[in-house]
């Protein structure tokens, strides 16, 4: 199946009635992505806006590619090596070229060898006809011992303050990134409070004694942060929901949180001023499904640390006996005026209700039972 150059990358192009999307061959990224392609024409998520432009040799494939969504195995960092495994930023899925397989039916199935731990990851991603929705499943297969690992979804924000509402199913615990994310002297700047821990979005400790809101985005110009919360762990299904009022849509993500725990924040909002970032990586943020210590990496993950020893683990142990599925759907929907921040998704008619905190809901024609499917 030859590819189509988009944004710079060779991709490939899957479509349905409804959605039309693109996978780059390098790491597997998934954008542009058009939901509603012959109505509203919704695109939500970012490209970074040094895409096209000459890169240094040595900047990071997934640096030089870097949109949407992609896969991470193992999640983070990997600046420390684990047993001799030596990671990329994000791991080969995110970086290294996908071999193709097959497009039927909307229905992209690529894969890759892996080597720096020797195993096989497949990876579908599909679309259905009267479905505002992109389905992702990678099969991890060959492969021992503990990993983490995630999805990387990244949106593209109006670039207005507060424009877009963040919500979440129940979540226990919640926390902001324990270290430094961003340093001065390198031309890099946070505004939460390193280690701060929190039970509402809401109400999110500041380094400077204030309370931020991360549940309303863009926020704090200027700054590079990271939090992460522990999804309800008896949940059959966890959702991340951004509900746009103005531009009147929803765009939300759906997971089994016994398979990926937790979601990482990336709120990406002018704070880098080294490059290729250099202060225009704006009112993006990254709402990451993953089951990870943070974005640490695999040893940081793998070993004792201060998630585990409160019980919420930080890897998943993978089996060379029996396949690892990881299932993933984002989705957008439309929306009245007056709905406002996404309060439930619920599974209902034929797919989900969305229900907002003034009391309106929307019926989205989805096939939640994908989550819970196998290879």
């Amino acid at each position: 199946m030859k590819t189509t150059r988009v944004h710079g990358e060779p991709s490939w192009r899957i479509a349905s009635e409804t959605v039309e999307a693109f996978v780059t061959k390098r790491g597997g990224h998934l954008a542009p992505v058009t939901f509603d392609r012959k109505g509203a024409a919704i695109q939500p998520y970012a490209i970074a806006p040094w895409i096209g432009e000459k890169l240094p040799s040595d900047l990071p494939p997934i640096l030089q590619v870097l949109r949407g969504d992609f896969f991470c195995m193992p999640f983070g960092g990997n600046t420390t090596p684990f047993k001799g495994e030596r990671h990329q930023i994000h791991g080969q899925t995110a970086n290294e070229p996908w071999n193709f397989e097959s497009l039927t039916d909307g229905r992209l199935h690529l894969s890759m060898a892996t080597t720096t731990r020797a195993g096989r990851v497949d990876k579908t991603i599909s679309v259905r006809d009267g479905h505002n929705a992109v389905y992702c499943k990678h099969v991890i297969s060959g492969m021992t011992g503990p990993m983490d690992l995630g999805h990387h979804a990244t949106l593209k924000f109006p670039d207005t303050p507060n424009s877009g509402l963040i919500s979440t199913s129940p979540f226990v615990f919640g926390q902001v990134f324990p270290g430094t994310v961003e340093r001065p002297e390198e031309r890099g700047y946070s505004a939460l409070k390193e280690g701060a821990r929190f039970e509402s979005l809401s109400h999110v400790a500041m380094a400077n004694g204030e309370i931020a809101d991360l549940s309303r985005y863009p926020a704090r110009r200027g700054f590079e942060d990271v939090a992460m919360i522990v999804a309800e762990p008896s949940a059959s299904l966890a959702w991340t929901a951004v509900s746009f009022p103005k531009q009147r849509y929803v765009w939300f993500a759906l997971k089994d949180p016994g398979v990926l725990r937790n979601t990482v924040f990336w709120m990406s909002n002018g704070g880098r001023h080294y490059p290729p970032w250099s202060g225009r990586h704006i009112s993006v943020m990254g709402l990451e499904e993953v089951t990870a210590n943070f974005a640490l990496g695999l040893a940081e993950s793998a070993r004792k640390n201060s998630l585990t020893e409160l019980g919420y683990p930080t890897t998943l142990k993978l089996s060379a006996r029996r396949p690892t599925v990881i299932n993933y759907i984002m989705a957008v929907a439309g929306v009245p005026a007056g709905f406002d921040r996404v309060r439930s998704i619920t599974p209902g008619g034929d797919g989900v209700i969305l229900t907002s905190e003034s009391g309106l809901s929307v019926s989205q024609a989805l096939a939640p039972e994908f989550i819970h499917s196998g290879p």
